[in-house]
């Protein structure tokens, strides 16, 4: 492996990261919500179903 090959192996690593880190940070603020606008908005429902067919 070159010192190429590493870095963007390390940048897709913090990539993923950074990308769940939002997921997460996303779903807690959804999570705050009134009952009524989260079901109005489908969640969690529609983000279940979704996350399952990935």
């Amino acid at each position: 492996m070159n010192g190429f090959t590493i870095l963007r192996s390390v940048q897709h690593y913090v990539g993923r990261i950074r990308t769940v880190r939002n997921e997460i940070r996303t779903q807690r603020f959804l999570n705050t919500l009134p009952a009524d606008i989260r079901k109005d908005i489908g969640w969690p429902d529609l983000y279940d179903g979704r996350v399952r067919e990935n």
